[in-house]
Order: structure tokens, then sequence, then C-alpha cells
């Protein structure tokens, strides 16, 4: 195999003599996709529609005194108040929401009036998230207030640094990096002395964690090190706190390590993004809403980075991530008063007061807050003018493994997401068991990710977990592998990668002696879907679980007959779009496992594919409205010995034939299935081809070769598509 077409990243530890030659992220070459693909388009204006609706609904709960109070808890929280303020001054700025001016004005009061009365004074002693949103937020103000409140304010804010937060030696976690940021926002509006402030941030950057965090990952995610496996949503948080005190200008001496591992953390968490703009799931505070902007966030950051250091491709990549993140979003729009028009906390529609996925700290006015303040953050950042391109998740050609300290692993294949989890939750976080072992999640391009599931879940309540993974029945009762993060682990095997298809193997096994069988699920991933092949030698009694999200606040269609379990949205609710689970096997037997179980997103109700052999063969198939049913994907499948055909395509080896692009590791292509090569190259490298009903529109290469498509031969560079009129 020749170690150009893939995209695999290994797990290559390294020390602080080496971290400046540190390898970046491979992120796929091609510029291909799998697909059709067209631009988004959202443009900056419409960042600030939702901020604009959001900064109206959190206003009705501001109290005499500027507070913003939380409905449910009847108090202040954490950061609400600050958050407002900041947001509206935002809109502001962009000379929209005007009439919501005096109460930005009555949040600044008495925001600031609490940092002068120091950190016990500041609702749950969150005063490291004052710090930057109310330095930033002076200047937004200064045209709408007199001098003496503007002077007021500022002497307020210039308060000393551990009078606002609670020390040095505490809060050393993601919670660091917010007061790092801060304070260098407080040296950019002349509120704090900078050489104190450098001190401060290098200080917390050698000796308080925040380097350990970063450079002892594998690809400098941020490990708040707050639970095990570690949680992607918080690892943003850290990041992008990092992040933006590295975009903001910090010229300490820690800078350039700093910017080389916050641009290298996320350029990975580009890979780990799927094609319909979801952040990661599982973790503590997994599925929150405010988690995908926050991604939309740090992806704006980097894509003017990247557009100012003249690499238009990669910046457009960026830019393109940033808007599916922020179409992500409206996906959970909520239409019931009082809160119409907000997002759900967590990513369901149930009501509010239930708090399903949340955590303790998961409350309406600092989570809606949250959201808000980072929308507004990202059209303030948003500044140039970016042709957007199709971003990784939609282009695939990888298997993204994460340091062992996360256990993740997220693997695609032309737009076709699969996101794994290698290890569970042992130890509960807020008595919840965040990160389940299995397959969490299916998404695909262009389709409705929730129904893929977008999760899985593990609940100590049920005392049952739901993945996609295996299931056996080692006495009279069956179980789950999610079930047994306690023993088991996945070991992922990665067998080829190429934008168009994905080979690899997970074995499922224990670690701790505990007896049991072993698993070999091998995956096979195309942009129609994902061919499982599980066995379990020496085990009798096994299956897989099915996952099927039955309501997640509103009832979804299940059926499950002729060895189809299937769930969609209703009419007035989805899109069309459906997930398939496809028993492939003669006289295939799907039946319930049990009752449906709680995840952030909605019930799972778990479905069992019984083997009936030595193999069992399943296909998923997320379908959208103009594609074939599954019904006819069943009936057209055929397993041969290098790979599979059906009516939806063929693989065959290193080779993927679909219905609008074709290619993968050889010399020649037959896409219409007529035995004539369409496209003969002159040695064998790494190719795709875009074709319409059979006709070439586009090819692109990884190797500089000649080829011939309909009589003419054509001189190819590497990664520089030809477009064929």
């Amino acid at each position: 195999m020749l170690l150009s077409y893939f995209f695999i990243i290994s797990l290559v530890l390294f020390s602080s003599a080496t971290a400046h030659s540190l390898a970046a992220p491979p992120l796929p070459a091609y510029q291909l996709t799998a697909r059709p693909w067209t631009p988004l388009q959202v443009e900056r204006e419409a960042y600030l529609d939702p901020v604009e609706r959001l900064c109206r609904h959190i206003g009705q709960y501001q109290d005499s005194d500027g507070a913003i109070i939380d409905p449910f808890l009847e108090r202040e929280h954490q950061y609400s108040t600050p958050y407002f303020a900041f947001t509206v001054g935002v809109l502001a700025r962009a000379g929209r929401a005007l009439d919501l001016v005096p109460n930005g004005i009555a949040a600044m009061e008495h925001a600031t009036l609490s940092v002068e009365q120091g950190n016990n004074a500041i609702p749950d002693q969150h005063g490291e998230f004052y710090l930057g949103s109310l330095a930033e937020a002076l200047g937004f103000y200064a045209e709408h207030v007199p001098e003496e409140t503007l002077v007021r304010w500022r002497t307020r804010l210039e308060a000393p640094l551990l009078h606002i937060i609670e020390g040095v030696d505490v809060k050393i976690n993601n919670w660091r990096a917010y007061a790092m940021r801060g304070e260098w926002l407080r040296v950019q509006a002349g509120l704090t002395d900078a050489a104190a402030a450098r001190n401060f941030i290098e200080d917390g950057w050698r000796n308080r964690t925040q380097r350990a965090r970063m450079a002892l990952d594998t690809w400098s995610l941020y490990q708040d090190w707050s639970s095990a496996p570690q949680s992607h949503a918080v690892e943003a948080v850290g990041r992008g706190n990092l992040l933006g005190l590295v975009h903001a200008g910090y010229d300490g001496a820690s800078a350039d390590e700093m910017r080389l591992h916050v641009e290298r953390g996320t350029a990975t968490s580009l890979l780990l993004q799927d094609p319909t703009g979801q952040c990661p799931p599982n973790g503590r505070t997994d599925n929150h809403v405010f988690n995908d902007v926050l991604y939309q966030l740090l992806f704006e950051i980097m894509a003017e980075r990247e557009a100012a250091a003249g690499n238009p491709l990669r910046a457009g990549q960026y830019r393109r991530a940033a808007m599916l993140a922020f179409e992500s979003i409206q996906r959970w729009e909520r239409e019931d008063a009082p809160f119409a028009g907000a997002y759900s906390i967590t990513k369901n529609h149930f009501p509010i007061d239930m708090r399903v996925g949340y955590q303790p700290a998961s409350n309406w006015t600092n989570y809606t807050g949250a959201t808000m303040f980072h929308l507004a953050e990202a059209w303030l950042l948003r500044q140039t003018a970016i042709d957007e391109r199709p971003a990784p998740a939609e282009i695939g050609g990888f298997a993204a493994v994460m340091d062992p300290a996360f256990g993740s692993v997220a693997i695609n294949a032309g737009g076709m997401h699969v996101f794994l989890n290698l290890r569970g939750d042992v130890v509960p976080k807020y008595a919840e068991f965040w990160t389940p072992l299995g397959i969490a999640r299916f998404a695909r391009a262009g389709w409705d990710s929730r129904l893929g599931p977008s999760d899985g879940v593990y609940s100590r309540e049920a005392r049952g977990g739901v993945t996609f993974g295996p299931t056996w029945r080692p006495g009279r009762r069956w179980t789950r592998v999610s079930e047994h993060a306690a023993n088991f682990r996945g070991t992922l095997d990665i067998v080829f990668v190429h934008p168009l298809l994905a080979r690899c193997v997970i074995v499922y096994h224990q670690e701790t002696g505990v007896s049991g069988p072993v698993f070999y699920q091998e995956l096979t991933i195309t942009p129609d879907g994902v061919f499982s092949r599980l066995r379990a030698p020496g085990t009798d009694q096994f299956g897989l679980t099915l996952p099927l999200l039955r309501d997640d606040g509103r009832t979804l269609n299940i059926a499950v007959s002729d060895g189809i379990a299937s769930t969609s949205y209703p009419d007035d609710v989805g899109n069309g779009d459906e997930q398939h689970f496809i028993a492939l096997d003669a006289n295939p037997i799907i039946e319930p496992d049990g009752d449906a179980i709680l995840s952030a997103y909605g019930y799972l109700l778990p479905m069992r594919q019984t083997a009936t052999g030595d193999v069992l063969h399943t296909f998923v198939y997320p379908r959208s409205p103009d594609e074939p049913t599954a019904r006819n994907v069943r009936d057209s499948f055929s397993i041969t010995d290098d790979g599979f055909t059906s009516v939806l395509g063929k693989v065959a080896g290193t080779l993927y034939t679909g219905r609008s692009s074709a290619g993968g590791l050889g010399d020649r292509i037959d896409i219409t299935g007529d035995g004539q090569d369409d496209a003969i190259l002159s040695r064998p490298c790494g190719f795709l081809v875009q074709h319409e009903a059979g006709t070439i529109i586009a090819i692109e290469t990884d190797a500089e070769v000649d080829v011939e498509i309909n009589g003419r031969t054509h001189r190819l560079t590497a990664h520089a598509p030809l477009i064929l009129e």
C-alpha cells in the first residue's frame, strides 16, 4: 500500500523537544466530493437574526437592577448578565435592536458592579467569564452612555484579577483558559497592566496545566481532565479560549507555541465535525446546541487566519464548516411558547423542565446566553469575503483516531460519517455516563443526521445502553457491548481509506481478564452507507444492536418488517429522510431488545438483529426521498468476494462505483458496467471522478498522470481537479 493514498491519523506521541515539528493533521487533499455539492451562501448578517431573537427572549427575564433572572432557577445564574450585555452591544454596533440598548446598559451597570464587589458577589463565582465579555463590551456602549458612566464602568473593570477570580491555584481546567483570554482582552481595553497580564498568562500556560492539556494530546486537542474518556464538548471550550487569545494578538513568550497547538487542534476538529455541521457526540456537556455554535466561531477565526496567510482553499473549508455549524442548530429552534424562536439547550424538543441531557450547569439563561454570545462573536470576527469550499466532512477520505484519553474515532468516506467510541465511561460524572462504548453516530452529507442516530447512551437508571455494536447472550439475558465499558474496549484496524471508500475492522475485546467473547466488526463505508460484517468466533448466540430514534419530543415513525428496521420523522416535521438498518442474511431476525433508553437527543429504541450463522451482515442506509427504497437496496444487494453490489453502487477491492461518483485506487474504472473502461490512467494511483448518468464531468487524482476519457488524453497534476465540458 502507498501511504499517500491513506489519510490515516496515527497515534504519535511527542515531547516538548519536538513540539515545533509536529505533523499537521492529515486533512483530505482531495477537493471533489462524492455527492453533488452547492455553496450554502450564508450571509454574515444571517448570524445576527437568531442573536436578536435570543436577546429579545432573554431580555424579558431582566429585573429592575439589570440582572438576568433564570426563569427556572428564579435567580441570576453564572454569566447570563454580562453575556446579554455583550450581545446587545454587538447588535447595537450592527445598527440592530437599538430599542434593547437601555437593557444592555442596565446589564452592564449590574455586571460591572458585581465585578467591583468581587468574586463572591459574582453569581456562582464565575468571574473568569466576566473578564473578556465585559472588556469587549465597553467599546460597544461608548456612544450610548455619558462619559461618566463609561468611566465608572472602566474603573470597576480595573479591579485586580485576584479580586475577580477565586485564586491562582484553583479552577485551572478550561476556566483558566477563560481567565487567560479575558486578561489579554482587559489589556487591549486598557484595563490592566500588560506585563502583569503576560505573567499570569505565561503562568497559566506553563505552570497551571494549560500547556500540558494540549501538548500531551496526540493532536493538540484540549484535555479538560474532568471525565474519562475526555469530553469533546468541553475540549472545544478550552481550545476555543486559547485560540481566541492567540487571535487577539497575544505576544508573550509562549505565543508561538500556543498558536501551533490551537491551530493544529482546530484543524483536527474539522475531521470531527459531521457533514451536517454537528460537533462530536458524547462526553460531559455533550450534545448541547451551543457546542455547535462554538465550533462555528472557531472555524470563523481560522477562516480569517488562513485567508490572511494566503491559503484560500483551507480558508474556504473553514468558512464552509462554520456555515454548516450555523445551519445545524436551526433544527433545534423551539416553537412552544414562551420559548418560541429560542433554541433548546440540548438537541431535542422535550419540555425544557425535563432537563433531558443536561449537566448541573445546564440552565436556560446561561446556555442560551452562550449560544447568542458565540453567534455574536462569530459575526464580529467574520470580516473577509471567502469563497466556501467543501468541508473535510463532506469530502471524506480519513480515519481520524483521537488520543486514547478521548478514545474516539471519526471515519468518513464521501460524506458518510461514522463516529466510534473505542471506550466508554466507567466512572459517572454528575451521576451520568456520558460516553457509551460502540458506534454512536451515523451521519451523511445532505441528510438529517438526527436519525443516524446522532448519539448513543448508557443509562444507570435503565441499566442499559444503546449503540450500534455487538450483543450476545451469555445466559438467559441478552447483553450489549455498550453495557460493558468496565471490561471491554474497541481496537481499530484501518485497512484502506479513500474519499470514496473506507475499510476497517473494530475488534471488541476484554481488557480486565473477565472472560467473554471477542467480536470482529468489519466496516465498509461508502458515500451511500455502511456495510457491516460481524463475526464472533466461538460464540453461539450473538447479534447486533440497531438503534432507532423513537421520540425526541416528537414521536417518530418506527417500522420493522422483512428484515428492515427504520425510523423517520412525520411529514409535518421532517423532510422525507429515513434511516434504515437492512439485514442482508437469509431469514433475517430483527426484534425488540428491551425498552427505549433516553439519550440527549431522545429515546433510542434498541432492536436486535440476531445471527443465524457464523456471520451477520447489515447495511446501514441513510436514505433521502429521491433515492432507491430500502427494499430495492435489500433485494439488489449481493455480497461478493471483494465487496458487494446493489442498486446504489458497487465495491470491488479498492474501487467504488456509485450513482454520482466513482474511483479509488487503481488505473481504470468502468462506470456504466458495460465492460468498457470509461477512464484509463497511465499508472495506478488514487483518483475520483464525478459523473452524470455515466458521463464523466470531473476527475481528480493524487499523482501526476495521464488519463484517457472518451478517446481524449488529459494531463493531470496531483489534486488539481479537471472539469470536463
